[in-house]
């Protein structure tokens, strides 16, 4: 069975296995800097209520097992601790079975946490974490020759994520077709970071060719991810390239350093060691018993992907959807629509007895979206702002905001210390919390070079309307738990 066996892509699973590695460290740092406001006991959607009304069958989590804020924080330092073991090589050292332990509880705990995140967890790279977490289990250590099989799985994976995101562009807004969607894209975007503004003030002649590149890698390019080399390694090249296109021009989580990091598992294992100093030992053991896992794993997610691969072709496809509750396999894309204007949501607190016209109000600052229109947008991809990002949906749709929303105005109105603690800073000390809050939608956009140059400001903002009007502790009772 020497075919279901790699030594030339000894170096790409090491790049891609050390990669993801440092993807799952981000991850659980973010976790367990943000659950207890999120989704702790006390927090704004607080897993306990989630975990009394949700099977285990729908939502399969460790935390159906216990859960306590404490358990949680102690799943997120196991996942620190695991995954900067990977991350620096430590793993590799280890017999094969004790490596694949690691891996699956990596994917275990990781996997708990998005099955109990409720909104705060609904994004994509949430799912694609997991996902290629899943398929690493079976790669195996340093000593042991790369499974072909596993091998082409994160291809086939690669290739969905990719192909799925050029057919909801194509399939969705026009502006993806006449190639105008990035005249807007680079200002609108969730979370701009220090160069949107440079990419937004391109010509309209350089944003078509953006969007062409775009459609040429991603409806184009990516078929040849499934072909012989080197044909196959021009297209990962291509897609790493494109990828970190993106990396510079906006904050997107974790989105892009994995899809990148996905792509170098495809990339010929002689060109990684030709470039970094690393060699394949002499010898590379391929057990028996590991390549019937492997080849029982293949069947098992080959025939769930039957779902997926019938939505990529359908009229009514969806994006970042799981079919199973392990989402071992799902699908994925990111705007299919592009807003054209847009709208940022400030929240503004007084301590004034009546919130009426002569109230003095404080804003609270966001610590990655936009509010100081002299604060430069900030970078901090691949880490996760996860209130930031439902605030950038909020000011879209205030029904985004559903039944989280009230409780962060509460907690801002209790001057709750772990919830001030996601905020850049607060005009108001937690023990003299304000009287009233309100939220208020801006429309924000970039400043010209000439407003720039006067002003020293990235933004100009108009005010829109009061999406909140001013409450108080007494119209914001607390929620049931």
């Amino acid at each position: 069975m020497e075919w279901l066996s790699d030594p030339g892509y000894w170096a790409s699973r090491l790049v891609f296995t050390r990669g993801l590695a440092l993807v799952y460290l981000v991850a659980f740092v973010a976790a367990l800097r943000q659950f207890r406001p999120l989704i702790g006991t006390d927090g704004m959607l607080p897993a306990p209520r989630f975990l009394a009304r949700t099977p285990f069958r729908r939502s399969p989590s460790l935390f159906h097992l216990h859960w306590s804020d404490r358990f949680f924080a102690a799943v997120c330092w196991v996942g620190i601790g695991l995954s900067t073991a990977a991350v620096l090589g430590l793993v590799d050292r280890l017999p094969l079975a004790a490596w694949m332990l690691v891996w699956a509880l990596l994917w275990a705990m990781y996997l708990s946490i998005v099955n109990v995140g409720q909104t705060w967890y609904g994004f994509g790279w949430e799912s694609l974490l997991v996902e290629a977490g899943f398929l690493a289990i079976w790669l195996g250590p340093a000593d042991v020759a790369p499974p072909v099989l596993i091998l082409w799985l994160l291809r086939w994976l690669l290739f969905r994520l990719e192909f799925g995101a050029g057919l909801i562009k194509l399939r969705g807004d026009p502006c993806w077709r006449d190639l105008t969607c990035l005249q807007f894209h680079h200002e609108t975007q969730p979370m701009p970071n220090p160069a949107s503004r440079w990419f937004h003030f391109l010509s309209p002649r350089l944003h078509r060719v953006e969007a062409l590149a775009n459609h040429a890698t991603q409806l184009g390019v990516v078929w040849a991810l499934l072909l012989p080399q080197p044909v196959a390694t021009g297209a990962a090249v291509v897609v790493i390239v494109t990828q970190g296109y993106l990396v510079i021009s906006g904050n997107f989580a974790w989105l892009n350093w994995l899809t990148l990091v996905l792509a170098t598992s495809v990339v010929d294992g002689r060109i990684w060691e030709a470039v970094l100093p690393v060699s394949a030992p002499a010898e590379l053991a391929a057990p028996g018993w590991h390549q019937v896992l492997v080849v029982a794993v293949t069947v098992g997610l080959l025939a769930l992907s039957w779902r997926p691969a019938r939505n990529l072709f359908s009229r009514r496809q969806v994006m970042n959807a799981s079919f199973d509750p392990l989402r071992l396999v799902n699908t994925y894309g990111a705007f299919g629509s592009v807003t054209r204007t847009r709208h940022e949501v400030v929240v503004e607190g007084t301590g004034d007895r009546h919130p009426g016209p002569d109230a003095t109000w404080a804003e609270y600052e966001f610590r990655g979206k936009p509010g100081d229109v002299r604060r430069r947008p900030p970078q901090f991809a691949p880490y996760h702002l996860r209130l930031d990002w439902m605030m950038w949906f909020v000011g879209i749709d205030a029904r985004y905001g559903g039944r989280w929303l009230p409780e962060f105005l509460r907690k801002l109105l209790e001057g709750d210390r772990p919830t001030l603690a996601l905020l850049r800073s607060s005009p108001f000390p937690p023990e003299e919390p304000p009287r009233y809050v309100r939220a208020r939608l801006y429309r924000y956009r970039f400043t010209t070079r000439e407003e720039r140059r006067e002003t020293g400001a990235w933004w100009v903002r108009t005010p829109i309307g009061v999406l909140v009007a001013p409450v108080s502790l007494d119209d914001l009772p607390r929620a049931s738990r």
